[in-house]
């Protein structure tokens, strides 16, 4: 009786998950090269040809022709599987290539490389044919055995897509302690915590991810929702207009005039013409119906600019002689912004040194900024680390820290 021999079987498989594709490795030389009796080693051949001319469905009837082939030997089945493996993932049956992966990887012929990756295959087939639930248990027994990124990551996405929020939230908070949360992962935390309306949560974690993912997306929902926290203090606006400023946020013509305006309020005119001027240049400011009230909000600035040179010796003394720190603070600030950085930096630090001031952690903020702006990283780093306080200071000082460590592009 002739016998036929197989070649060998360089089939692929479907893609593990949703687009990252994983091989089948080809049969290892030992069952590759066994003889096979012609009803079954004939068929098989045929369905290799079949599945080489991409009629994948037509190989799988050839195959099932086979299963009615009686008394066949552990080889030919496990070579019959491994064909159907190929032709089912490739031609879309994920129910049959699933049976003929748990039928591989059981059969005791696979090396130790080539059962793992199998057994990873079977996840992605599993997921494929919309079955989930064996997908984590399959991804879970693998996780016993070794952390693997990428099966965690698409035991997140499965529980994701199954709405499972409380077993998603469990490893995403394991994710956290262990401090290997990407990007997506934050995402999902977010969503979470956002349908959950755990407002401070959400907060938290937008916040890691405009510090370690900057973008315009992250940073203005941070700076929108960390206002609506608790006990977060309005004076403090003109401190997350200066964080938009700084991140490029700033768009609208009337952002950029409210800015200009609180911090003329803040007696710093010298930044209010700062931050007309670049609503000018972006062209938000000085065009459209409202173009000649942003010019009288120009004329303001350099007004009280010009009066601010004039008396900013006077009003100095007036200040040290009332024992008024916070006024020498906010002239201090004001003095670093129109370029007499040195001379206002040390009228902050002296006043703050002081004491006595209204609001002491909104001053120490203030300080950070302002070696911000005169081009002393560590310095403002290093003050605005020791910013305190319960009323969104101490928020901001770590935005500010954020900002000046990894700018938006």
């Amino acid at each position: 009786m002739s016998k036929f021999r197989l070649a060998h079987l360089g089939l692929a498989l479907a893609a593990l998950g949703f687009t990252a594709a994983v091989p089948v490795v080809g049969l290892a030389p030992a069952y590759a090269a066994e003889t096979l009796r012609p009803e079954v080693g004939k068929p098989l051949q045929e369905a290799q040809q079949l599945m080489k001319q991409g009629k994948n469905k037509e190989a799988l009837n050839r195959l099932h022709d086979l299963d009615k082939v009686g008394n066949k030997s552990a080889n030919e089945t496990y070579l019959i599987e491994r064909t159907r493996a190929g032709a089912a993932s490739s031609a879309g049956d994920y129910a049959a290539a699933a049976k003929s992966f748990e039928y591989l990887i059981g059969s005791g012929k696979l090396s130790a490389s080539e059962k793992a990756q199998m057994s990873k295959g079977l996840i992605g087939i599993y997921m494929r044919g919309g079955d989930l639930g064996k997908a984590n248990a399959a991804i879970q027994a693998q996780l016993k055995e070794r952390d693997d990124p990428e099966l965690r990551a698409y035991l997140l996405q499965n529980y994701y897509k199954q709405g499972n929020t409380a077993a998603l939230e469990t490893e995403l908070r394991n994710a956290e302690k262990n401090g290997r949360m990407s990007e997506d992962q934050l995402g999902m935390l977010a969503n979470i915590q956002l349908k959950k309306g755990d407002k401070v949560g959400y907060v938290n974690t937008i916040e890691k991810l405009a510090a370690n993912y900057p973008k315009a997306q992250y940073w203005t929902d941070l700076l929108n929702r960390v206002q609506g926290k608790p006990g977060f203090s309005g004076r403090l606006a003109v401190d997350i207009y200066r964080l938009k400023l700084a991140n490029g946020l700033l768009k609208k013509p009337s952002e950029y005039m409210e800015m200009a305006q609180l911090v003329l309020q803040a007696k710093a005119p010298a930044e209010a013409i700062k931050i007309i001027d670049k609503g000018y240049k972006a062209g938000a400011l000085g065009t459209g119906a409202d173009a000649a009230r942003h010019q009288r909000l120009k004329d303001l600035a350099e007004k009280t600019l010009a009066e601010q040179n004039k008396t900013a010796a006077a009003d100095e003394a007036a200040l040290t002689k009332a024992n008024d720190n916070d006024g020498l603070v906010a002239l201090g600030y004001s003095l670093v912004q129109s370029g007499q950085a040195d001379k206002g930096l040390k009228m902050m630090e002296a006043a703050i040194k002081a004491g006595n001031l209204k609001y002491p952690e909104d001053a120490k903020l203030h300080l950070g900024e302002a070696y911000a702006v005169a081009g002393k990283k560590q310095q403002a780093i290093n003050t605005l680390k020791g910013v305190g306080g319960k009323d969104g200071t101490a928020e901001l000082a770590r935005y500010f820290i954020m900002a000046i460590n990894k700018p938006l592009a």
